[in-house]
């Protein structure tokens, strides 16, 4: 759970912005998504399959080479 403290002399919105930043490092949006419906375990792991071949083939392209400046 993400807990923020207003400081005294301390505005709304910077607080604002320190608790939506707290909330995205501890992945509280997604872990609410993730539990918003029920998957099948099969369905789960045919997610999982699919994510982890993106992945891989993302990391298997060739990343273009920086230019070097030319003088």
């Amino acid at each position: 759970m993400a807990v923020v403290t207003i400081n005294p002399g301390e505005s709304i919105e910077s607080a604002l912005r320190r608790f939506k930043r707290k909330v995205m490092t501890e992945e509280i949006i997604k872990d609410a998504k993730k539990h918003a419906f029920f998957m099948p375990p099969g369905q789960k792991a045919k997610l999982k399959s699919a994510l982890a071949r993106k992945r891989n083939k993302k990391k298997g392209r060739p990343r273009p080479r920086p230019v070097a400046a030319k003088s």
